[in-house]
């Protein structure tokens, strides 16, 4: 988890004494009903110091805890997400929480996809399946969101309960099966107006053969080319039978050509394409796809997805299954998916664009992604374990480290991390005609 980063006095329940001296100021200068946006700002830095801090005694982890953890936690996730859709919704309360949680601090800026976002670390395929809710996620602090996966035709996944937590591992099991609304249904949510980077995971149904997987993958880039900021072909989640085999390469040449032709009919403006792989590849399969998509000029890969291996799990195998019953992510994956980006990067150096995620939980691991050759960052059970408020104690953590570390350096991997990402030759080529008009 992260670790709160305030070196200010500690008072109740270990919130920063100066945010409880903002709320009381505010509070006698009138009642509660009057409070104003001020007030409520010093009342979610309270928030944001009770949810940060590894204790138990913090309020968030309490309350995740005893209550959330008792919870089936697809529903969780259902109510969660929903709520907080609500809330930014609400002009004044979508104000606030962009005040509050949105990355400021110029250091932490990146340019990636002809685009400069706020900052490296956004959020990964799997919690908003949908595009229902991407502005929401942006307003927590998100440098940019990935929607998906997403099918050509609606389907309803793999039979409940398909979510687990895992907390003993800090982890996630699932087998949800690429649940989602259809291809047709995210085209017509991403078309609103959007404050963020988005980019959309595409998959296959699970009802189409692996021999018909390419026009399954044509289809959703046809129908959503248009409305995405950049593409991702997701060859590699464990819940869908058969679809890892489409990373061999001899299918996947195939696959991603289809789809980079489809993305070029789709669009007027080029469109990022990237492969996104599990880390359950041998060395040899990963240098084999690495090769693979500079052959076929894609934009990067996203690496990694869930992974089989539960050797190393605390929690019970009755609760994991053996072998396990879906894909796990969060600590568990860390090592692998870092060893994955360090041998991608090794092999391509700065000519994709690599974006890291599995494990990574805190400022220190960002920074270690970057430093392994990652240009952008994501999250996902990370942010299922830390709250609401994650994004915003990460950033100012990683923006504290990167000052650290000096401002802005240039070195490539194996040196400081760049805080501005370099652009891929390619990307920055396609993207010099800007990002989607549509919902813009």
């Amino acid at each position: 988890m992260v670790e709160c980063t305030a070196t200010r006095p500690a008072g109740r329940w270990g919130v920063p004494v100066e945010a409880w001296r903002r709320v009381a100021t505010r509070r006698k200068r009138g009642p509660a009903s009057v409070l104003d946006w001020r007030g409520a700002a010093a009342l979610a830095d309270c928030a944001a110091g009770l949810g940060g801090a590894r204790s138990s005694s913090t309020v968030y982890r309490l309350f995740f805890r005893l209550v959330l953890c008792r919870l089936p936690a697809e529903w969780v996730h259902r109510v969660a997400f929903g709520l907080l859709r609500v809330l930014a919704a609400t002009p004044a309360v979508g104000a606030l929480v962009r005040w509050l949680c949105a990355p400021k601090d110029p250091i932490l800026r990146v340019r990636a996809f002809g685009r400069e976002l706020p900052s490296p670390v956004g959020l990964a395929a799997g919690f908003d399946k949908d595009a229902e809710g991407f502005n929401a996620l942006a307003d927590l602090g998100f440098g940019f969101v990935e929607v998906g996966t997403v099918t050509p035709l609606p389907q309803p996944g793999n039979p409940r309960p398909r979510l687990w937590r895992l907390p003993a591992d800090g982890a996630l099991l699932n087998r949800m099966g690429f649940n989602n609304h259809g291809a047709a249904h995210a085209r017509a949510r991403l078309s609103r107006k959007r404050r963020a980077l988005i980019g959309v995971n595409v998959g296959k149904n699970r009802q189409t053969p692996a021999e018909n997987a390419a026009s399954d993958y044509v289809r959703a880039a046809e129908t959503l080319g248009q409305v995405a900021d950049y593409l991702v072909v997701n060859v590699s989640s464990p819940n869908t039978p058969g679809l890892r085999e489409l990373q061999n390469v001899d299918v996947l040449r195939g696959l991603l050509t289809q789809v980079k032709q489809a993305l070029s009919r789709a669009s007027a403006r080029p469109v990022p394409l990237l492969v996104k792989i599990d880390p359950d590849l041998s060395d040899a399969a990963v240098d084999a796809v690495a090769d693979l998509v500079l052959e076929l000029g894609l934009d990067g890969i996203v690496a990694t997805n869930t992974t089989l291996d539960a050797r190393a799990l605390k929690s019970p195998k009755e609760l994991v299954g053996d072998p396990p019953r879906g894909g796990i992510s969060g600590q568990p994956l860390a090592r692998r998916s870092l060893e994955v980006l360090e041998r991608l990067h090794a092999k391509v150096k700065d000519r994709l664009l690599l974006i890291s995620v599995g494990g990574v939980f805190s400022a220190d691991d960002v920074w270690e992604r970057l430093r392994a050759g990652a240009t952008l960052v994501q999250v996902y059970t990370a942010f299922v374990y830390g709250g609401p408020f994650f994004m915003r104690r990460l950033n100012r953590e990683l923006a504290a480290r990167l000052r650290r570390e000096g401002s802005h350096p240039q070195a490539v991997a194996g040196g400081p991390a760049r805080p501005v990402a370099a652009e891929t030759p390619t990307t920055a080529l396609k993207n010099a005609e800007g990002p989607p008009a549509s919902g813009r």
